[in-house]
């Protein structure tokens, strides 16, 4: 059965992403919210994003809110990220988010 799990790595300060606001959308002839999401003490998310009937192939965007988790004594750099992506198979998409106030990359993962 298929499902959509991401997290996110503080690599600035080496430590998970604690309390980072999300969103997941599909992308199609509309742009639609499918959830909203706060990451946990160990960066993860509790419940995946998308399993069961709701795992649907297609296109989705994740929208990840770190200008707020970076905020200090100056503006960050990145403010959102947004990752779109392709979901074909029915199998476990883990999307992680490797990010610092300056940078993030993101890949496939297991």
């Amino acid at each position: 059965m298929g499902k959509l799990t991401t997290h996110v790595l503080d690599t600035a300060n080496g430590r998970p992403g604690r309390g980072i606001a999300g969103r997941l959308y599909a992308l199609g002839n509309e742009r639609r919210l499918l959830a909203g999401f706060m990451t946990n003490d160990d960066g993860r998310v509790d419940e995946p994003l998308l399993q069961g009937e709701d795992f649907v192939a297609g296109a989705y965007e994740l929208v990840f809110e770190v200008g707020d988790y970076f905020e200090g004594n100056e503006a960050p750099f990145l403010t959102e990220v947004v990752i779109r992506f392709n979901l074909s198979a029915d199998e476990h998409y883990h999307v992680p988010l490797l990010v610092s106030p300056w940078s993030y990359t993101t890949y496939r993962g297991s």
